[in-house]
């Protein structure tokens, strides 16, 4: 059974601040925390002078003050820790195979919002089924309490099955005691791009027509969480971006890509790429078919 929230730990500040949030999210779950530590052996030859043992001890280094930070201000919250040598993207999508939730550091993009996705993150999410959370330094959960979350925003496709989207979103609304808002953004047909006039009225019966799917779509979500929030927000546009307005009053930004077997190809979607790298909040990528 997948019961334990993992994070993994570089020793930066990201990392830190992702292993902060993970542990409030074990909290909340009332999980087990794993914090995971991959030391990649040969290392860069760009370091040299830097043995295994140095490298092994740094890892070590680094997973025990992070454990003994949060030990502090989640004294209840059992820990545990794994340095592993591999790569870390295989390790951490191995260690994933067996987690509820995988939640990974990257850096902000300065005064900008959004993050800096790195190569070991974006591989990451692509690897494994798990869900995956991306969380900058700015997201350090030092803030609220936790009774006080700011809203769940998922992004949905009426085009699409959004079972394991919606459920992660729901879950993660009732765990935080907060609002959720679903965001669905439709465009015209292809084939009114050649009409010379186009009647305003159509374009309000398809933006009935969207919302009552919408409607449905949620509806049976709304019955199995009654506790939850739930409203959503239809619109015509891109959803990408409409999704990153709305991170800027969110606490998670819900998004979903699609299973993909064969190495070759987008495995990410446009819209969770815009997500990832403009969100001004947490970045929960599902995986579906």
């Amino acid at each position: 059974m997948k019961n334990h929230v993992t994070a993994g730990v570089d020793g930066s500040p990201e990392s830190r601040a992702a292993a902060r949030w993970a542990a409030q999210e074990a909290v909340l779950r009332q999980v087990p925390l794993r914090l995971v530590h991959a030391v990649d052996w040969p290392l860069d030859p760009l370091l040299p002078g830097v043995g295994r043992q140095e490298a092994d001890r740094w890892g070590d280094q680094a997973l025990t003050e992070a454990a003994q930070e949060l030990r502090s201000r989640h004294p209840d919250l059992e820990i545990t820790t794994r340095c592993l040598t591999a790569r870390p993207t295989a390790a951490l999508a191995a260690e994933a195979a067996d987690a509820g939730l995988l939640v990974l550091g990257s850096r902000g993009l300065g005064g900008l919002v959004g993050f800096l996705v790195g190569s070991v993150a974006l591989s990451t999410i692509v690897a494994t089924d798990t869900p995956v959370v991306l969380v900058r330094l700015a997201d350090d959960p030092d803030g609220p309490a936790l009774d006080s979350y700011r809203e769940v925003v998922v992004g949905v496709d009426i085009h699409e099955a959004c079972d394991r989207v919606l459920a992660f979103a729901f879950e993660e609304a009732e765990r935080r005691d907060c609002p959720l808002r679903a965001v669905h953004g439709w465009k015209m047909p292809t084939a009114y791009q050649y009409v010379p006039f186009f009647d305003p009225d159509n374009e309000r019966d398809i933006d009935r027509s969207v919302t009552h799917m919408v409607d449905d779509m949620l509806l049976p979500w709304r019955h199995k969480f009654p506790g939850v929030s739930a409203s959503h927000t239809v619109f015509r546009g891109s959803v990408g971006e409409r999704l990153v307005q709305a991170s800027r009053g969110a606490g998670l930004v819900v998004v979903g890509r699609h299973l993909r077997r064969s190495p070759l190809g987008n495995h990410l979607g446009p819209v969770a790429h815009a997500v990832l790298h403009h969100s001004a909040a947490p970045v929960a990528v599902i995986a579906h078919d």
